[in-house]
């Protein structure tokens, strides 16, 4: 009884009684006694794993947006310290003006650090109207969604296994891993940070970009006498 099974998959926690009700109010007239012998021969009783999984994501299309703070990327890079130690690396940019917003290397990230780093852009910056993530556990996070309903932020999930989707910050990460985490070796976070902060500085101030005329992220918004605090 294929419907019987569906339903096992779809509410694994629940029980016969569940079933069968939900069999009869879609108008099946099975006897109660046939799907019970028919739960218990396929084993449904004994309760089944419920596998966490994550809910459908529409293909978001990507463009630019026609001014800053409209849409943010954000993801994270992993990389390992000389002795072994394990690194990670929040990036989060503007897409309309290709800027470095922040690249915070840390021992580990939780949603609680991702809104804390948006917390200091927003006071300084201002706020965007969404956020384009992939689905990691800091972006999925209660802490993070719920901050982003707070506030009218919107977050667009990429599809699972579609990092093109996320295009503008996986070409940013390129050249941070080109020219930082593959270029040096690292005793410590200090200098993890200390380099990122120099690369952030010198890719917004210099870094030319064939999608701003080739001008880097700081002299585009110049000419375009964009005020960064409005």
């Amino acid at each position: 009884m294929t419907v019987l099974d569906q339903l096992a998959t779809q509410l694994p926690t629940r029980g016969f009684d569940t079933y069968y009700g939900r069999l009869r109010a879609k108008g099946h007239k099975w006897n109660r006694k046939r799907v019970l012998r028919v739960y218990r021969k396929m084993n449904l009783a004994l309760r089944r794993k419920r596998k966490r999984r994550l809910p459908a994501r529409v293909k978001q299309p990507i463009a630019q947006p026609i001014t800053i703070n409209r849409t943010w990327s954000l993801d994270f890079m992993h990389d390992s310290l000389e002795y072994g130690r394990k690194i990670r690396v929040l990036n989060i940019m503007d897409d309309f003006s290709r800027e470095a917003l922040a690249v915070e290397p840390a021992y580990s990230h939780s949603g609680e650090s991702v809104v804390a780093a948006l917390e200091e852009l927003i006071w300084s910056r201002g706020k965007p109207r969404a956020l384009r993530t992939d689905n990691g556990p800091e972006f999925i996070s209660k802490c993070l969604t719920n901050w982003c309903k707070e506030r009218n932020i919107e977050i667009k999930y990429i599809q699972p296994g579609k990092p093109m989707q996320n295009a503008y910050i996986e070409r940013f990460n390129r050249l941070f891993r080109e020219d930082v985490l593959d270029a040096y070796v690292f005793e410590d976070l200090k200098q993890v940070k200390r380099l990122a902060e120099e690369w952030k500085n010198d890719y917004n101030l210099n870094h030319p970009h064939s999608s701003l005329n080739g001008l880097s992220p700081v002299s585009y918004l110049k000419k375009l006498n964009v005020n960064l605090y409005n």
